[in-house]
């Protein structure tokens, strides 16, 4: 791994699950992991949904805008975290992978996304610890 290990989480839409787990990470990891994400067809908008969910918690991914997942991205990072994105992800020797089975927040409401968010924050606060060695 680099001197800052880089985290890319990749989803269908990068409009729920990724964006709420690149800003649970940033926000743990406090400048200790580069995080990035990226979905494999974006949506035009972040899920109000999700972006309600981590506002609960005081963080906010309104402004994000979803991206395309690019070649770049994955040879960048040192983790590639996928949720429900197949087989669409490049794999690249050498890079870590881990595929987190999530519901998929789309179309769903607050109550919904809670539990989503609830198990993504378990896990990244997981990875974190991992990376860090804490």
């Amino acid at each position: 791994m680099t001197a800052i290990p880089e985290v890319l989480f990749v989803c269908v839409h990068n409009a729920g699950r990724s964006q709420m787990a690149a800003a649970l990470l940033t926000h743990y990891a406090m400048g200790r992991v580069a995080v990035r994400s990226a979905g494999s067809a974006p949506a035009e908008k972040v899920n109000p949904a999700a972006a309600a969910a981590v506002a609960e918690w005081g963080l906010d991914i309104t402004a994000e805008i979803p991206s395309k997942l690019s070649t770049e991205d994955v040879e960048a990072s040192d983790v590639v975290i996928t949720m429900g994105c197949g087989d669409t992800c490049p794999v690249f020797p050498g890079k870590r992978y881990l595929d987190w089975q999530l519901d998929d927040p789309a179309g769903q409401g607050i109550d919904a996304v809670r539990p989503i968010r609830d198990d993504i924050d378990r896990r990244v606060r997981g990875l974190l610890a991992e990376l860090l060695d804490t």
